[in-house]
């Protein structure tokens, strides 16, 4: 008695069809599991042989051998429990084996025979829409997860007698429809209205979310550096069904769905602890799986207190931010995920907090800032293109500052974004921060003028090649925020003022 059932399964962001192979003989009693299983799919044996008993469906006492193919690659999780315990019906007369050609399906089994939701659904729905199969059967936590793919009947279910009375024809089950586009609100995130004074630093966060650009701040403990910067979602531009549907595939992967949820609409904002390992950071694992890098695709990765990362964690920054991917290599697979991520970092002038500080006296030898500086080295900080000082604020400010709110503030960095869409169609980016050194000669002329000042600076400032492009990407956002054409002298002046902390720490790191 031999049958056939179809499942996914996931490798890196990606996934593929999985033929689950049944066949029971004669024989003494056995379950054996072929196909590189790893540990949670060989312990379906006893889930599926508990479930079936308890839905009161009858367990062949025979020789049960399962293949999952293709065999040379890893199989892993317990998605693949339903199948199993499908297929072992249909082998076993209790189920019609024409009913399952057409659908895959997915799902870990309770002893009791329940259905619980599983990780990876998402990519699992576009596998089966790729290969023309007519739907895919899924918990029911997870059917609004793959009804955002169209064309495919998503068919949800709690129990394994209920995909049994769905495949014998007994139940009639509706697929899940598309879910409605659930209204977002930014309330949660808090507004840039509440922020009082540091003018010049909204503006840098404004240029930032207009170009994509990479921002570090710098400065005093209590000016505001983390209360503004847990405000940056919400004046980044919405986003696209493409980027919440990559969005929503590597959440999915990672667990991080909550049940009955579509597509992800916010764009994401991770700040993990400075005791982060480089596993966790950038992704890994005897299993690869996505890193902070990668869940923070499209958004907002801010890492608070920086120097407060060991310097080994933060080199590995350095692939992501300059290729927008990172690329995992261990011996089972070599995977590469997205990590299109904008860096925000902040971070206090020396150990004490108060170097430069007005109000405060440093406390700190000339040695001890170097220490703390030198987790930051050249390289990465050459790959931040925003670098600003956060003064410490004065009671004047509290009661002079103009107030601007988020959705202002998300209506310019929209149009410049608009802009820069319309100048990079078909040349496969989408924002300044992206340009290379051709599309820089190409985008970012200058003319006479500009040029002098331009290089009258990388000669005062000791600048590196990196840092020249970096601030014509940032002098084209800032041009790009005025509608102008060109970039003008006060374009790259602002430009030039956002590189600060080369300058500041220049003689201290000498």
């Amino acid at each position: 008695m031999l049958s056939q059932v179809k499942s996914c399964a996931i490798y890196g962001l990606e996934s593929f069809l999985v033929d689950v192979e049944i066949d029971i003989s004669g024989g003494l009693p056995a379950f054996d599991i072929v196909g590189l299983p790893d540990a949670a799919v060989k312990e379906s044996r006893e889930r599926v042989r508990a479930a079936i008993k308890n839905q009161n469906f009858d367990f062949p006492i025979k020789r049960i051998t399962l293949n999952l193919a293709p065999a040379d690659i890893k199989k892993e999780g317990p998605h693949f429990d339903l199948p199993i315990a499908l297929g072992i019906l249909s082998a076993t007369d209790q189920l019609p084996a024409e009913s399952l050609k057409k659908y895959a399906v997915v799902g870990e089994l309770s002893l009791d025979g329940r259905i619980r939701p599983v990780n990876g659904i998402l990519p699992m729905a576009i596998e089966v829409q790729q290969k023309n199969l007519k739907g895919i059967v899924v918990p029911w936590e997870n059917a609004e997860e793959a009804a955002v793919i169209q064309g495919i009947d998503v068919i949800g279910v709690n129990s394994l007698k209920e995909a049994v009375d769905f495949f014998k024809g007994e139940m009639r089950i509706e697929a899940v429809k598309l879910p409605i586009k659930r209204e977002t609100s930014d309330t949660a995130e808090g507004d840039f209205a509440e922020v009082r004074g540091q003018e010049n630093l909204k503006r840098c966060l404004e240029i930032a979310a207009a170009g994509h650009h990479n921002l570090i701040m710098f400065g005093s403990p209590g000016t505001g550096k983390t209360m503004v910067a847990r405000r940056i979602p919400t004046i980044l531009p919405s986003m696209t069904f493409e980027e919440s549907l990559e969005l929503t595939k590597i959440y999915s992967i990672a667990g991080l769905l909550s049940n009955h949820s579509g597509l992800v609409q916010k764009r994401p904002f991770r700040a993990p602890h400075h005791s982060i390992s480089s596993v966790s950071l950038v992704g890994g694992g005897r299993i690869p799986k996505p890193g902070e890098v990668t869940l923070a695709h499209y958004g907002v990765l801010f890492l608070d207190e920086l120097p407060e990362f060991p310097r080994e964690i933060l080199e590995l920054l350095r692939q992501p931010l300059e290729d927008g991917e990172i690329t995992i290599s261990r011996i089972n697979a070599t995977i590469t995920y997205p990590a299109k991520f904008m860096l925000v970092a902040a971070l206090n002038p020396c150990p004490c907090g108060f170097y430069g500080d007005p109000f405060h006296e440093c406390s700190c030898s000339p040695q001890q800032i170097h220490k703390y500086l030198s987790k930051i080295s050249g390289p990465l900080l050459d790959r931040i293109d925003i670098q600003t000082e956060v003064a410490p604020m004065k009671f004047s400010d509290f009661e002079n500052s103009a107030v601007t709110d988020s959705a202002t503030i998300k209506k310019r960095v929209e149009n410049a974004r608009l802009i820069q869409l319309e100048r990079y169609k078909g040349q496969n980016i989408y924002c300044n921060s992206q340009l290379t050194p051709n599309l820089i000669s190409k985008y970012c002329n200058l003319g006479r003028g500009e040029k002098l000042l331009l290089k009258d600076a990388f000669n005062r400032l000791r600048l590196s090649g990196r840092a020249y492009n970096r601030i014509l990407k940032v002098s084209r956002t800032i041009a790009d925020l005025e509608q102008s054409r060109d970039i003008k002298e006060n374009h790259l002046a602002e430009a030039l003022r956002y590189r600060n902390l080369d300058k500041y720490y220049q003689n201290l790191r000498m």
